[in-house]
């Protein structure tokens, strides 16, 4: 059977291609930051507490009596990110609880506000599942201006600061020392995290996000060597990944989050083989 090639002109096709690739766009550029501060779990944490924004977004919508309900999902999913990394970085500069306990209670208590919150605003957990996974019925021509926006914020810091925000990163001591302004770099990267946890939920899901941050840089430091090209090739990873994955979803009848994630993870595989044999064989050229 022929694939019907004009969905991909659709607008329930098209809205979610163009946010497929601004998420490949950023996610690594976010992800390449956190692998450095050894904060991979970063995503995780705020992709639960953008839940409780997105049950916070129906209740508003439920009070308000809004049509659709979910209006106000994803403005509440991007407060609740944003308020979530924050408070890590508060816990982290002045409370007394690691960072690893803040992240923990950031996400039981991000699932666990989700589900009550949006059964108060009289719907059910299976609302939170577009969210959770991702879902291309649910995009909407405004969720694509936000997408637009969120990209752009992300990439004008993490692009257009990268020099100061990997100095931060490679060795925050020396950075402190040095004078750079460690406290609000972190701010930044922490906001920055949140604000692409908002622009992917709709595409892969608040549990996939992170791993489209993370993975693709992994897969990345299999085949390069330094940060702007570990960023740039990750990059690359996750838009053709992201494109492909959507794509296949298209056709197929599988959540689009999964789809894109498993694709990351086969090229770091992959890349893991590749980097293993060239390894080897520069080992035995040596002998």
């Amino acid at each position: 059977m022929i694939p019907d090639l004009s969905l991909m002109t659709s607008d329930i096709v098209r809205y979610p291609l163009i946010i497929a690739v601004l998420i490949g766009l950023t996610a690594p550029v976010v992800g390449t930051f956190l692998v450095q501060k050894r904060l991979s779990l970063l995503g995780d944490g705020l992709g639960h507490v953008a839940l409780t924004g997105v049950a916070l977004g129906w209740l508003v919508g439920a009070w308000t009596t809004v049509s659709p309900m979910d209006a106000f999902a994803i403005p509440g999913a991007l407060l609740a990110s944003i308020v979530g990394a924050l408070a890590i970085e508060y816990v982290r500069e002045v409370g007394h609880t690691s960072r690893d306990v803040a992240l923990a209670i950031l996400f039981y208590g991000g699932i666990a506000g989700g589900v009550v919150i949006i059964q108060l605003a009289g719907g059910t957990s299976q609302n939170l599942m577009g969210y959770l996974f991702g879902s291309l019925s649910t995009v909407t021509r405004s969720d694509l201006w936000i997408a637009l926006v969120l990209a752009a914020v992300v990439m004008v810091i993490g692009v257009g600061m990268t020099g100061l925000l990997s100095a931060v990163t490679t060795d925050e001591e020396f950075a402190r020392a040095s004078g750079l302004p460690v406290r609000l770099v972190n701010v930044l990267i922490a906001v920055i995290a949140a604000l692409t946890v908002t622009l992917a939920m709709r595409i892969v899901g608040a549990l996939m996000v992170s791993a489209l941050m993370i993975v693709p840089v992994a897969a990345a430091q299999t085949m390069v060597v330094g940060f702007r090209r570990t960023m740039r090739t990750a990059m690359l990873i996750a838009v053709v990944c992201a494109v492909v994955g959507l794509t296949v979803t298209v056709y197929v009848d599988l959540p689009p989050g999964g789809v894109i994630v498993l694709l990351t993870i086969g090229v770091y595989a992959v890349g893991l083989i590749v980097r293993g044999i060239v390894e080897s064989a520069r080992r035995l050229r040596t002998r």
